[in-house]
């Protein structure tokens, strides 16, 4: 399993349309594990883009603090599960929270 979270000086962006960065990063659901991570920069934001390119890398979710509706549609057409309202962190607490079922998400913080 693969795990998107966006990233803005090394931590969780807020908004995974305005991120520097996105973590890929492998797990293992079974054993709640870490495989590896890798950070790719993505393709300049325009709508459709990134659902498509992160499908294309592999990812089964989304993290992030907030995205719009659209965005989650196209996600979900993808096959790519998505959770908002995550706070700004680093990634692997993030991820390590998802798996053991702690990850607190909060309200969207996109309103479009």
């Amino acid at each position: 399993m693969k795990i998107a979270i966006p990233l803005a000086n090394g931590r969780l962006c807020l908004h995974f349309g305005h991120c520097e960065q996105f973590a890929i990063v492998e797990v293992d659901p079974s054993t709640q594990k870490i495989l590896g991570k890798e950070s790719l920069v993505p393709p300049p934001h325009e709508p459709g883009v990134l659902p498509q390119w992160l499908h294309e890398q592999g990812a089964n979710v989304i993290i992030a603090g907030g995205m719009g509706q659209r965005a989650q549609q196209l996600f979900a057409q993808n096959g790519i599960e998505v959770i908002v309202g995550a706070s700004c962190g680093d990634p692997d607490e993030v991820v390590s929270a998802y798996l053991a079922g702690t990850l607190e998400a909060g309200d969207n913080v996109c309103d479009h």
